[in-house]
């Protein structure tokens, strides 16, 4: 009797275990499921040309702190039906920041923009600043992410070849090899720190105004210098008491106040 009382309390204890893990594993996926099921009835709503409901729901995916490349073009693409533009350039412009080489996003961002009032040209830089944007953009930080874990393990898995090979010419081309892949795998590194850093200084905000006065001081006193509208992209240089510095992409600087736009 005793053994077969120690035996079931073992017993108990083991499902008791088995319960508590049970319950994580359900609080884990809990979220990703509600994930799943506003991102299908987004989806939904959308193909069924429902786009307010769409957006909205979206949005609220959005709001609880999920991102993602879709995730910001789909909702992009909700408001432009919606021609709320401000609101379609502002997450086409949060999903460039995480896939800056996607096509179709920047074909978007370019005809959103064709929709907006204000026709900025934008003013001519270096050609080699050209070149390293256009460079450390080329690829999202995940694929480089992806790329570099790729070369780092082939350069680990042909330095192991080295080590073991007795052949004098493959140990000295896996030698060269594990080398040339180690470097490109710290170039591709290098990269994505580079970008991380472009568009953490970089940042940027859309016009939601209809029409914003951009003042030459950080109070409403100031004087006017121009007005600029919705949809419109600009630089942040500097935050007070509620005003923005800007820049636009013709190199025209200001005050604006930090209500008229949202931040990218």
């Amino acid at each position: 009797m005793k053994r077969q009382k120690v035996s079931l309390t073992i017993l108990k204890m083991k499902f008791n275990s088995m319960k508590k893990i049970f319950y994580v594993f359900i609080l884990a996926v809990l979220p990703f499921l509600s994930f799943g099921n506003k991102q299908l009835m987004a989806d939904y709503y959308y193909s069924k040309g429902q786009y307010k409901e769409a957006a909205a729901d979206y949005q609220k995916i959005v709001d609880e702190g999920y991102q993602s490349v879709a995730l910001y073009f789909n909702l992009g693409n909700a408001y432009y039906k919606l021609d709320d533009i401000p609101s379609a350039l502002l997450y086409y412009e949060k999903a460039h920041r995480l896939a800056p080489n996607d096509d179709d996003i920047n074909y978007n961002i370019r005809f959103a923009n064709s929709k907006t009032t204000d026709k900025i040209d934008e003013a001519p830089t270096f050609f080699l600043a050209n070149w390293w944007k256009a460079f450390i953009l080329s690829f999202s930080v995940g694929t480089l992410s992806v790329l570099s874990i790729i070369l780092v393990l082939l350069a680990s898995t042909i330095l192991v070849v080295y080590f073991f090979t007795g052949s004098v010419a493959i140990k000295k081309s896996s030698f060269y090899g594990s080398i040339a892949l180690f470097l490109l795998g710290i170039i591709i590194v290098f990269m994505a720190i580079m970008q991380t850093d472009y568009f953490t200084s970089h940042r940027q905000a859309i016009v939601f105004s209809n029409s914003s006065t951009v003042k030459s001081g950080p109070v409403d006193k100031s004087n006017t210098l121009f007005v600029i509208h919705d949809g419109t992209k600009v630089d942040i240089l500097d935050n007070t008491n509620g005003w923005m510095k800007i820049r636009l992409a013709n190199g025209n600087e200001g005050w604006i106040n930090g209500g008229d736009v949202k931040e990218i």
